[in-house]
């Protein structure tokens, strides 16, 4: 009997496309983006971003960059599809276990939940103003305040006096795009002149978390920015050596010693 064999990166373009149509999320944004990391030998890896932002790479040893590219379609249309279930939508129940789960872990009271200036109370109100999205869709707000909160820009706000109401509102408005990405270089560069290294022992950190994320077929866009961000405070430092995508990924495993 012959082998039905299904096209998943197809079927993944087909999802997107079709919610598109619908206009149930991301509107302003359609295409499916694929990036292979340069490398001459297997194994291959491929990274694919779906709209709105959220990254998933292959989890398999892959022999070749289409079996790469494959792979990576399949964890994103598992991880798409699975999105759309009832469970993944914040609803009032939703927020009160997440809220609940926050306290838990965090050790805290569940009167946290309504103080804002907290943690809990913050990431309650995160909640409270994003219901009927879906977690991807919410992830993609988290991963800004992720990246604000490892590059230090959180606690410089703080610093400043500005509510953790005011610094939501502003970033909830604005998406993670070139010139926040440059920002968050320019500071990285700072720190570097202050402490020496600093940005080849974070970008190691982050190559390392991930290439273990990407074999638990786990989402990657936190870890993918910061290695991009990382790279690009390299790239100002050290000028026309480094100029190209792919000249970065190729110094990036260097110094992460995958190569």
């Amino acid at each position: 009997m012959a082998r039905f064999k299904v096209n998943v990166v197809a079927l993944l373009q087909e999802f997107w496309e079709k919610k598109e149509k619908r206009r149930a999320v991301f509107p302003s944004e359609s295409l499916v983006a694929y990036e292979s990391v340069p490398s001459p030998d297997p194994p291959f890896v491929c990274y694919v971003t779906l709209p709105g932002g959220s990254c998933f790479g292959n989890f398999q040893c892959c022999s070749s960059r289409a079996e790469a590219r494959r792979d990576a379609a399949k964890v994103a249309l598992i991880n798409s599809l699975y999105n759309e279930l009832p469970s993944r939508r914040i609803t009032k129940d939703f927020i009160m276990k997440s809220v609940q789960e926050a306290v838990s872990s965090t050790s805290g009271n569940i009167t946290d939940a309504d103080d804002p200036s907290t943690s809990v109370g913050a990431y309650h109100y995160m909640l409270e103003t994003n219901i009927g999205k879906t977690m991807l869709e919410f992830q993609e707000l988290m991963i800004v305040f992720q990246l604000l909160h490892w590059n230090g820009s959180l606690k410089a706000l703080r610093e400043t006096k500005c509510s953790r109401q005011e610094v939501i509102a502003y970033y909830s408005q604005h998406s993670l795009d070139e010139r926040m990405r440059s920002h968050m270089a320019l500071d990285w560069i700072m720190k570097e002149e202050q402490t020496p290294g600093i940005i080849s022992q974070e970008l190691q950190m982050a190559l390392r978390e991930l290439e273990e994320s990407r074999k638990a077929g786990r989402e990657l866009r936190f870890y993918k920015e910061k290695k991009e961000i990382l790279s690009l405070a390299l790239s100002h430092i050290y000028g026309d050596c480094i100029t190209s995508p792919k000249s970065l990924d190729q110094m990036n495993y260097k110094l992460n010693g995958y190569r």
